[in-house]
Parts: C-alpha cells; sequence; structure tokens
C-alpha cells in the first residue's frame, strides 16, 4: 500500500509527493510509508538526491492527520525510526533533500519541511505551528526552528501559532527561493538537475560535516572534520584529482563517484 505517499525516479533523482485528501495530512502508516521512502532512498546507492512535494496547490501538508487521532493514534507512537514523516531525526541521511511548498504547510507538516535541506516555496504558500492552540508541543519545530532563526522570531512564533508568509520566510531564510503559483516542483527539479551534475562525494561529505559539527566551537569542528567517513571518501578520491585535473585543462570534470 502506498497510504497516499507516491514515489517517482529519474536517474539519480527522488520525487516523493505527499497525496491524501483532503489536506495531504499524515496518519500513522502514511508515516511510516515515509520513513521507509527515506530510509530506502539513503541506502540506495543510485539515488543521490530527493524532492518532497504535496499534491494539489493548497496543501503541502497539514501535519498531523487528526482523523487518525480521532480513531485512537497517540501522539508518541512510533512514527517511524525517523520520527513522523521521515525527517524529524533520520539516522545518516548524508543525501540532500530539496523541499518545493507547494501550499500550507503546517504543524507536522512544516517539521517536515525543516527536515529537508534546500527550500523552494509558491508565493501562496503560508507556515504554522498552530499546536500552541490545542495545548500541543511541536517537539520537533521547537528543537529546529532556534536553530534556523533568530531567537526571538522563533518564540514568538512558537508560542502564538501565527502564520508565516511566503515573503517572511524568505527573509528570515526558512527559504532558499520563492517562485510563482504552480512552479515550486519546476524549480526544485532545476535545482536537483544541478545537484546531480555536481560530484558525488561532496554533498554526503558536506551534510556530515554540517550535522556532527553543528553544535561545536569552529576549533573542535575543524579537529572533527578529519574523523568524518564521508570526509575521508572525498580526500582520498579519484574525483578530487579529476577536479583539479579538469580546472588546469579548462574543461568540466567527469566525476566518477570515488
Amino acid at each position: 500500500m502506498s497510504d497516499g505517499i507516491k514515489t517517482a525516479t529519474d536517474g539519480p533523482i527522488l520525487e516523493v509527493t505527499i497525496d491524501r485528501a483532503k489536506a495531504n495530512a499524515i496518519n500513522l502508516s502514511a508515516s511510516r510509508r515515509l520513513n521507509e521512502v527515506f530510509s530506502s532512498f539513503r541506502d540506495d546507492p543510485k539515488l543521490r538526491i530527493a524532492i518532497i512535494t504535496g499534491a494539489g496547490d493548497r496543501f503541502f501538508s497539514a501535519g498531523w492527520d487528526l482523523k487518525g487521532a480521532a480513531a485512537g493514534e497517540q501522539s508518541d507512537a512510533d512514527w517511524g525510526p525517523g520520527g513522523f514523516g521521515g525527517l524529524n531525526y533520520p539516522r545518516n541521511l548524508d543525501k540532500p533533500i530539496i523541499c518545493a511548498v507547494n501550499g500550507i504547510a503546517c504543524g507536522g507538516g512544516f517539521e517536515l519541511v525543516l527536515g529537508t535541506d534546500i527550500i523552494v516555496m509558491e508565493e501562496h504558500a503560508r507556515f504554522a505551528l498552530p499546536e500552541i492552540n490545542v495545548g500541543v508541543l511541536p517537539d520537533a519545530g521547537t528543537i529546529k526552528l532556534r536553530r534556523r532563526i533568530p531567537y526571538h522570531v522563533a518564540v514568538e512564533f512558537l508560542m502564538t501559532g501565527r502564520w508565516m508568509d511566503a515573503v517572511e520566510a524568505k527573509h528570515w531564510g526558512l527559504a532558499n527561493h520563492v517562485v510563482a503559483r504552480g512552479q515550486g516542483l519546476a524549480k526544485a527539479r532545476e535545482i536537483a538537475q544541478q545537484l546531480a551534475a555536481g560530484p558525488p562525494l561532496l554533498f554526503p561529505a558536506i551534510k556530515q560535516l554540517l550535522r556532527h559539527s553543528e553544535m561545536l566551537p569552529e576549533h573542535q569542528a575543524f579537529e572533527l572534520h578529519d574523523s568524518l567517513h564521508a570526509v575521508q571518501q572525498v580526500i582520498r578520491s579519484e574525483d578530487l584529482k579529476e577536479g583539479a585535473r579538469a580546472f588546469s585543462e579548462k574543461r568540466p570534470p567527469v566525476w566518477q563517484g570515488k
């Protein structure tokens, strides 16, 4: 069963679409399916970049499907090894994920957005963490948002449950690009193709180094650098030599991923 989670591949690019009536909300089975999808993406050497989006033009995702909650699903249920939607705390997911936000992303839907690396918002899209209005702690949102935007902005957003439009999100760095309605997926695909043409070993090294050094002082981050597996792969790679040769020969490099 797909549980309303659709996937498609284009060479090294995986596209994931949340297609669940009426608001692309995610129940327990859909969350577990998303976890399966992102775990498979992580472990498949042929796939290098993922795009996640929502079906339609109104909702990226409204978060937790309250019909599931009404049917007895608990907020502390086993949503999958990466948490709700598979992107709250995925293990060793060192491949870039692009989010094409095609509409409202609120609650757990916004937390999904925060779990990605590059964010494209359509001009009508909006963010919110409205859990405050029903007495629920948005745990992943609380942990991650402070690391993305200034403290005072994050606290007000969390404590009021207010909406943030695409212009403000871009201002605070929560969106890389704001595009016209209906153009989010096209822009995400454009970025994915650009990444697909890049050196395969570099993106895992960048993500691994970012993740492990996020809360370290700068000098400790440099000390950690050489101990990371993905970094060592780059340092010892044939691609590193090929990049230097291509530069000196004034030609595009031919990456081998080794």
